[in-house]
């Protein structure tokens, strides 16, 4: 198959330059990187389509056509969207249907062919998805990974900042582009079933899709990058980053503590992420304590607990909450927490704890997909995870109830503690969960069986394409006032 993958924002490029560092440079491109690349090395000959940049400022995506190394059949193609300079991802709405589609009917024209399938990504390809399936008869698969109501729904969106919200992050637009792209997609891609049932199912998207029609929706889960999160993997970092997790044992733990196994918890400061309940957890159980030490890693900040100026306001309050529970408990010299910077030095560090019988702790509220949990499990730790969302699928088998980690209620901290001592006061029950969570991660969660299951998809609605879509009949409307979202959105929400 010729697949092209639709991704206007972010850009591509062979350095995956900016990535993490800018709001556009996330891990959806990361998954779409991680997909093409795996597609390609199956023998499917793959386009990512984004868009091009010619701005000093970014030098790296002014080429029209682009590579990988070493990745034959795949190839970055980049097509002009409004002004040559850089522009967030908000702001490219009004380019996308008047030139950046048009271009790549052009690019494809010029190679006198058309591909064969697209797979749209985020809102925005899943609208050029859309209008391309009604000017060139192409199927799409589309692949939100966010949505925007949910976005709406954590900004806290209400009648009274609408209108600001809308002039900021152009909701009108986004709304109903996911609103065109669910409906005329031949396939709706989603990592679990929860998404599909509870994120697809929001107010917003009512009578674009229905979330309980199981033919419109196929589950792949992302993969993990083995080259990267394996245990017996090796990297540059390997070294420096074992003796930076020394020297801060060293700083922050009693000598006579610094062997114990370590609860790991790696994620952004969010007060989603709830970081307190595993704080809280670990204070009130001395046994947990008598066991092991507490390990938060806090990208950017070598001393968060005691140095925290250069965080943002909202980090700084966590932070706070979290030294006051360590000053009340008397915890200081039984926790460490420090920066690492780079998905190398997180495997690393992984690599190294987990000769310590360390576990990976993750206490959000809720959790989409879950994928940092299973790159820690396939680097060594064992996951002790919140049960709420996609790590209920990932963790436990829906039909023999096997566990492959240990999932914890994140509004109780007893049962946080509960879950954890489970794994570290026993070296068996580790060693079990160790074992069977890798080759979970294995079985499921490789990038290649993403890829696998993709080019199924694409195969099956190839074989199955017809060129009316039974959820249409008339073009969809492709623009949203302000008006028409609060209408949507609901009177008060």
């Amino acid at each position: 198959m010729h697949i092209v993958f639709l991704n206007p924002q972010g850009n591509f490029d062979p350095h995956d330059s900016y990535w993490s560092q800018h709001p556009d440079f996330g891990g959806q491109l990361v998954y779409v990187k991680e997909v093409a690349v795996a597609l390609a090395q199956a023998g499917h000959e793959v386009d990512i389509v984004t868009r091009r940049i010619e701005d000093a400022d970014w030098p790296e995506f002014a080429s029209p056509v682009d590579h990988y190394e070493g990745v034959r059949g795949l190839r970055i193609v980049r097509v002009p969207c409004g002004p040559p300079h850089f522009l967030r991802k908000e702001d490219l709405w009004p380019y996308l249907g008047t030139e950046w589609v048009p271009g790549i009917r052009a690019f494809y024209k010029h190679e006198g062919r058309k591909p064969d399938v697209l797979t749209t990504h985020y809102a925005d390809g899943g609208l050029c998805g859309a209008i391309l399936r009604q000017q060139w008869g192409l199927p799409f698969t589309f692949t939100g990974h966010s949505l925007g109501a949910q976005k709406m729904d954590k900004l806290h969106a209400s009648a009274e900042n609408l209108a600001a919200l809308d002039a900021e992050y152009h909701f009108s637009q986004r709304i109903m582009a996911e609103r065109v792209a669910m409906n005329h997609a031949d396939r709706v891609i989603v990592s679990t079933q929860q998404e599909r049932v509870e994120q697809y199912g929001h107010r917003l998207y009512a009578g674009a899709i229905d979330p309980t029609d199981e033919r419109r929706f196929t589950v792949v889960p992302p993969g993990v990058n083995l080259r990267i999160f394996a245990e017996t993997a090796v990297n540059a970092q390997e070294e420096a980053t074992q003796a930076h997790v020394k020297r801060m044992f060293k700083r922050d733990l009693f000598p006579e503590r610094q062997h114990l196994p370590a609860i790991v918890s790696s994620s952004r400061l969010d007060a989603k992420k709830n970081h307190l309940a595993l704080v809280q957890a670990f204070a009130g159980n001395k046994r947990l304590q008598e066991h092991a030490n507490l390990v938060i890693v806090v990208r950017g900040m070598e001393d968060p607990l005691r140095d925290h100026g250069a965080a943002s306001a909202s980090e700084r309050a966590i932070l706070d909450e979290i030294v006051a529970v360590i000053n009340a408990h008397e915890l200081w010299g039984k926790l460490s927490a420090f920066s690492l910077n780079s998905q190398l030095e997180l495997a690393a560090a992984y690599r190294a704890l987990s000769r310590q019988r360390s576990v990976f702790c993750l206490t959000a509220l809720y959790e989409p997909f879950g994928l940092a949990p299973l790159e820690a499990i396939a680097a060594g730790l064992p996951g002790v995870v919140t049960r709420n969302g996609g790590p209920s699928e990932s963790l436990v088998d829906a039909t023999t109830g096997q566990e492959f980690g240990v999932l914890v209620d994140p509004a109780n901290p007893a049962d946080i503690a509960r879950g954890l001592l489970r794994v570290v006061a026993d070296a068996s029950a580790w060693q079990a969960f160790h074992d069977a969570g890798i080759q979970r991660v294995l079985a499921m969660y490789t990038w290649q069986r993403t890829a696998a299951a993709y080019a199924g998809v694409l195969q099956e609605i190839l074989a199955g394409f017809v060129p009316v879509h039974p959820y249409f009949t008339e073009p969809a409307l492709l623009a949203l006032t302000p008006a028409d979202l609060a209408t949507l959105y609901g009177e008060g929400a």
